[in-house]
């Protein structure tokens, strides 16, 4: 298997635990606030990822990789956390994990612009064509109407896709999970003051399985995710990898049906198989580097 290859395998995995985060905070969402959510579940986070550099004795970062960390951890740790978490309040999950389809493109304009990856014609084509496809879905299925939360995502699709660019980039000098667990690391003294702020009064009448959820985003969506992410991103390219991203509103829809009773409709399947089928095609598109 090829760099291309596992970039896009790590890619997978990563965005299959990506593809929760919506459906899952909108199960947890009538028992926390947003900001409890979004830098809760950083905290949490940052509490384990603490613990696992500190056990395998990783040196702390360079100063000028600390400024890139300081980038990832506005991006990934505060912003999208946060922004999606408020999103949730007022748009379904399904509706959400659409309006994030236009983050495999701005993935891959963020990562032109700050890289030395060039793609071809084709590879924006069918960068393009997907996006639309996905946009095509979304007014098929009454998601052409804007809400706040649409407002809201927006700008967490623009946090997402620069700290998974700058993130993609930094992997490949220290590692992906390295990334993400120092992210958390310089994050966690400042949010953690307002995670605690914001916890929950009547914390211990909250159901276990809203407990459970609230821990799958603090340790899949925030972390363990990011190892393979990151990882993916770095091995085949921040560009490349970008693209995978598309099936991410479908894996967010088929489990907001399973967790939230959601409708899945036929058309989805159809326009998800296209996805695959583009993704697929853009994968075998030329990525030049330029020195």
């Amino acid at each position: 298997m090829n760099n291309d290859s596992k970039g896009m395998l790590y890619g997978l995995i990563g965005i299959l635990s990506f593809g929760l985060t919506l459906p899952v905070t909108r199960y947890v969402i009538e028992y926390f606030s947003p900001m409890f959510i979004g830098l809760g579940r950083a905290t949490v986070a940052g509490i384990f990822a603490a613990v696992l550099l500190i056990i395998t004795r990783q040196s702390v970062p360079s100063k000028e990789q600390l400024y890139k960390l300081i980038i990832v951890a506005l991006g990934v740790v505060v912003g999208f956390p946060v922004l999606s978490s408020v999103a949730m309040q007022t748009v379904p999950a399904s509706h959400g994990g659409v309006v994030l389809a236009i983050l495999p493109l701005a993935t891959a304009i963020v990562g032109v612009v700050i890289s030395n990856e060039k793609p071809s014609f084709g590879f924006w084509v069918t960068s393009v064509l997907g996006s639309m496809l996905v946009v095509i879905y979304s007014v098929l299925n009454g998601a052409n109407a804007l809400h706040w939360g649409d407002i809201a995502l927006f700008f967490a699709v623009l946090s997402a896709a620069i700290g998974y660019s700058v993130g993609g980039l930094l992997s490949k000098e220290i590692g992906g999970w390295r990334v993400i667990c120092w992210a958390l690391v310089i994050s966690t003294p400042f949010i953690s003051i307002f995670a605690l702020y914001h916890f929950p009064p009547e914390w211990s009448s909250v159901p276990i399985n809203i407990w459970l959820g609230f821990l799958y985003l603090a340790l899949v969506s925030q972390l363990i995710g990011f190892f393979f992410w990151n990882r993916g991103l770095a091995i085949g390219g921040v560009v490349r990898v970008s693209q995978i991203q598309l099936l991410q509103p479908f894996v967010t829809i088929i489990a907001s049906a399973l967790l939230l009773d959601e409708i899945l409709k036929l058309e989805t399947v159809i326009f998800a198989l296209l996805i695959v089928i583009l993704v697929a095609i853009g994968k075998k598109q030329p990525i030049s580097v330029v020195n």
